[in-house]
């Protein structure tokens, strides 16, 4: 059987989650995907340099929280598994941990057993749902089952809030899902600005609406807001690669990065 069969991946219409595995070298991208990544490129060719950024600010924002004791995590808007997964780093550190990855793009179903290859020791599940419904996604079966939120969870919410423009309520999603966790808790976000590339980004909003994807990049103080009433740890708000850069990270600019970085503690 196909892996693909009885799902309806929609290989027609561009998914921003299949562009940014274009925009990393992925493989799991249709010719739909690569025209509009394409000519995502030709205005602002930074866009795999941020991929690639955020990439690694998710390694090393995981693997310190990992260190720092939690061991359960919540990501949400997944994407196309590319190793080394969240799970991957995160049972690096502590195999005994436990991950949800949560998305709504059937492409990312039909790749789910990627993202449950678990160590023995803990535990990893996979929710389609989607993150304007928070309450559907936190009901999942499969979610309660793995994560036990009366207990610390690291929320991960990379490089997916500026899909969620104000008009569908994003301060309102990420509140609901903050007051779901536990204190001790981690709020882990990304997000594109359009305070380092104006123009450019400015082009993109409108490739991206073209593709029927709808986007907000926010300023600093407006991604800020995202973590009221929460303990930023340093660095505090920072561009992706300068949140605690690692020696072997690559190298990428404030401007090619594009994108403002945070972790928060719930009091």
């Amino acid at each position: 059987m196909n892996r693909y069969d009885g799902v309806d991946l929609r290989l027609n219409v561009p998914h921003s989650a299949r562009m940014y595995d274009y925009y990393l070298g992925g493989f799991t991208n249709f010719a739909a995907d690569r025209e509009a990544a394409g000519q995502a490129l030709a205005i602002a060719p930074w866009l795999r340099a941020a991929a690639r950024a955020n990439r690694a600010f998710v390694h090393r924002s995981t693997r310190a929280l990992a260190l720092a004791g939690i061991d359960q995590f919540l990501d949400i808007g997944t994407g196309i598994p590319t190793s080394p997964n969240l799970h991957e780093t995160a049972q690096g550190v502590n195999p005994r941990a436990r991950v949800v990855y949560a998305d709504n793009d059937p492409i990312v179903l039909s790749h789910a057993q990627a993202l449950l290859a678990s160590t023995p020791e803990g535990r990893t599940a996979y929710v389609e749902a989607d993150v304007t419904d928070p309450v559907g996604l936190l009901a999942a079966p499969g979610l309660r089952e793995t994560l036990d939120l009366a207990r610390p969870v690291a929320l991960s919410l990379n490089a997916l809030f500026h899909f969620v423009p104000d008009a569908h309520g994003a301060r309102e999603v990420v509140e609901h899902l903050k007051s779901a966790l536990a204190p001790g808790s981690a709020l882990v976000m990304t997000h594109v600005s359009p305070e380092f590339a104006p123009e450019e980004v400015a082009r993109l909003i409108h490739i991206y609406a073209a593709a029927g994807t709808a986007t907000q990049p926010r300023t600093r103080a407006e991604f800020t807001r995202f973590f009221d009433g929460w303990t930023l740890i340093a660095p505090t708000i920072v561009p992706t690669p300068r949140w605690r850069p690692a020696p072997d990270d690559p190298a990428v600019t404030d401007t090619e990065a594009a994108c403002y970085s945070g972790v928060a503690l719930k009091p």
